[in-house]
Order: C-alpha cells, then structure tokens, then sequence
C-alpha cells in the first residue's frame, strides 16, 4: 500500500518540488553551487535572497517581482524557495494566468480568491484534538470518478499511539488525500483537530527519524490521544470567505466549494480578521501568489492587480515569464514580457538563464532521486546529452518511462538500452515540430 501511495503523489504533481528546502544560500547570502535542492542560477537565487529580506523587514509593500527566464530554467523552483525562506506556515498558492478566465465567474473574481488564498492567518485557541505518532496507516484507494488512470484514497485507517495509548480510527477520504497532500506517513507526529479535520505535521518521531541530519525530530506525546490544548493553526483569508459565505461558521470549510463571493462578506472577514489581530487571538501572514504564464494576463487583469498590490492586505505576488516582448493581451501594445510598463516599473525582475551541462546533469541526478529511480553512469550521461541537446524537461520526462523499461528487464536500474528505447518512442518538441512539417498535408488545420 505504501508503494501505492508514493505513486500518486509523484502523478499528481503534489510536491513536483518538495525537495526544495530553500534557496541554498550562505550567511553572506551567496548561492551555494548545490543546496537545498537547487542547482545553478547563482545570481537568480541571490537576487531571491535578498528579496526574503526585504520581505521579512516589511520593505516589498505595493510591489512585486518577476522571474524572467526560458522555459524549463527553474522559474517555478525559485518561486517555491521564496516561500519555504520565509517560513513553514506561508502560504503558497501557484496557479497559471488561464485559470483566470472561468465559465464559472468573472476573471478579477478569480484573481481575488487566489490572492486571498495566499493571505494566512494564524489562529489561537484551545480545542479538543488527537495527537500521536503515526504508527499505521493505510488507504482504500479506488479509482479517480474524472479520471479512471489515476487511484484517489476513498478512506483510510489511521492508527495513532502516544507513550500510554493506542487507537485506531477510520477517516473520510477528505481527510486521507490532506495525508496525501501533506506527505504524512508512519513515523510522523501529527495534531488533528477533531471539529474541522485540520491537520498540522508537527515533526518526525525520535523512534523513527531516517536521517541524522536535515530532518526536524520531536518527542513522542505522552498521556491520552485525544485532549484539550492550544491548537495553533493558519487558515486563509479564502477560507474565511467562503465559511461566512455559507453561513456556516469559519469552521464549516468542508462544504462544496462557492464560486463567485460578495465583496461585503469579504469586508465582514476583513473586520473580524483586524479584530482578532488587535485581541491577539490571530496574527496574519502574508503568503506568496505565483503567477505563472504571466503573458496570458490581459489588461484588465493586469490594471486590477496594480491596484490590488497597494491593499494592506496583499499577498507577495510572484510573476513569471517566458516571453520576449509581446502584445499586451487585450491591446495592440507591445511591451516587455507583455507586461505593461506602469507595472513592470512596480516589480523587482529577476532572470534566470539555461543550465551548464554539469548543472543538466546534477539536476537529472536529483529528480532520479526524488522519483526512486536508479540510473547507471552511462544512462545518466545519455540522459544528460538530451538535456543539453534538447531540453532539460525532455530528459527528466524520459526518467519515468526508461524506468519501466529497465523493470520489464527485471532490473531496478535504468541502462543505456531503456533511455535509447524511451527516448525512440517519446519525442521533444523539435522532433514533433519536425513531424508536423513532414505530414503537414495530412495535418487539419484551422
């Protein structure tokens, strides 16, 4: 079952960076060749640094920063870093400027929520809780209604022991995707609580830490599973939202997902939010907002979050781009990235460039890790060549399938022969642009 469970956190793409631990920097905030799951891009990640210090000193209010790079050269990775430097409890929300445009609400709609979903608050108070090293736990894995290719847990059991008791509990499967998503696994503490079904990891068991180094230990709890103490937790801002919204109390935020929400509830929120603040029963933390295909923004889009970024209560909003200039969608104006200029004039830009081949090849090294997938000297070197001739996101592709090839082998490590063969039946993008040319003919067209 365990096996089961690693395989779909690595297909849905839930922690494609979890190894990402930080920017990799030294006390003087230069970029270590290697560290904290990052290669390479030295100015990139230094640049980054020294943003996380602005933002900790409350010196980034009413701007942003882009990262401006080609495709596959560590934009996104940057973005994550930022917010693992700032702390374990920011959040971190990363959607594609096309989710913007929705049949089910309004484009500037959408970008609110995702901005109020990466505004945290930090709430105090005494609750009933179960607390305990996670000593079993299995899924009842079925497959995915909307995609039958994929297996979602259906529900769980959950045993939890502290030093004097041991209980087994069943839990939805709502409860066991938030294992999923959070990477829980035997052998970590965990904290639920027992109203909402929130879940805070709060560190691996001293009996069953892995490493010596790098991995944050605690102590197993004592006494009952199930009791009484200060449950410290962040909800967002969205969270929030959508519970008064619903009239349910900011606790009912399992129900089915609202769309569109009115600005006087988020008003109301904002007004409770302040109040807890200056009660100190809350503090909030402003997350980061990543951005991703910026380019894909249109004007109205752009002018709103322009303002939106002077709001007391904005998120730290992360641009990327691939693009050269282009046309600001929605005008015939050509601009930079296809940014308007009065906001590019409000970002710090930071650009990223494409990785040396040692540094194609260390990256290669680490996602084989990451995946559990061994690579002979030879195939990581073949796997290098194609990162270097075409691309750095082709050769991690082709990890996946060169090792189902090596299984077939009965092999658990990947040979020249399994690349070779996975790369003849997958192709890049050049090989099918080539494709395209040569059966153009018989290609439909618009």
């Amino acid at each position: 079952m365990a096996i089961e469970i690693k395989e779909i956190q690595k297909f849905e793409r839930i922690g494609a960076h979890s190894h990402i631990k930080g920017l990799g920097l030294d006390e003087n905030l230069r970029a270590l060749d290697v560290a904290d799951g990052l290669v390479g891009q030295k100015k990139a990640r230094e640049a980054a640094g020294i943003i996380v210090r602005l933002i900790k000193s409350g010196k980034m209010a009413g701007r942003g920063i882009l990262i401006a790079g080609p495709p596959g050269t560590g934009k996104t990775a940057i973005a994550v870093a930022i917010s693992k430097e700032l702390g374990k409890d920011i959040p971190f929300v990363q959607v594609s400027a096309s989710e913007f445009y929705s049949a089910e609400m309004k484009k500037t709609e959408a970008l609110i929520q995702a901005m109020r979903k990466a505004i945290g608050v930090r709430i105090k108070e005494r609750r009933i809780v179960l607390e305990g090293e996670v000593v079993g736990l299995d899924y009842n894995m079925v497959p995915n209604p909307y995609n039958p290719t994929q297996k979602i847990p259906e529900s769980a059991t959950l045993t939890l022991a502290t030093k004097d008791e041991r209980k087994t509990f069943t839990v939805s499967g709502r409860l066991a995707l938030q294992f999923l998503y959070q990477g829980i696994e035997v052998g970590d503490v965990i904290m639920i609580d027992k109203e909402t079904g929130r879940i805070v990891k709060i560190g691996r068991s001293e009996r069953a830490k892995k490493f010596d180094i790098g991995e944050e230990t605690v102590e197993v709890p004592s006494g009952r599973i199930e009791k009484e103490k200060e449950f410290t937790y962040v909800i967002t801002l969205h969270d929030l939202d959508e519970a008064n919204a619903r009239r349910g109390g900011i606790f009912s935020l399992f129900e089915p997902v609202s769309k569109e929400i009115d600005s006087e509830v988020r008003e109301a929120v904002d007004e409770q939010v302040k109040r807890w603040v200056e009660e100190g029963r809350a503090e909030l933390i402003p997350g980061v907002l990543f951005i991703d295909e910026t380019h894909l923004m249109d004007i109205e889009l752009f002018a709103f979050m322009n303002r939106a970024m002077e709001s007391e209560m904005a998120p730290i909003i992360i641009l990327a781009s691939n693009r050269g200039f282009a046309k600001i969608r929605g005008t015939d104006i050509v601009s930079p990235h296809g940014i308007p200029l009065d906001l590019l004039d409000r970002l710090l830009i930071i650009t990223t460039e494409p990785y040396s081949r040692e540094e194609i090849k260390k990256i290669i090294e680490i996602r084989a890790d990451e995946s559990k997938i061994k690579l002979s000297e030879e195939a990581l070197e073949m796997l290098t060549d194609l990162g270097e001739k075409n691309s750095l996101r082709y050769a991690v592709q082709l990890l996946a399938p060169a090792y189902e090839f090596a299984k077939l082998r009965n092999s658990d490590k990947v040979e020249v022969e399994d690349v070779k063969r996975a790369s003849e039946l997958f192709v890049d993008v050049s090989q099918s642009s080539s494709y395209l040319k040569r059966w153009e003919e018989k290609m439909l067209s618009q």
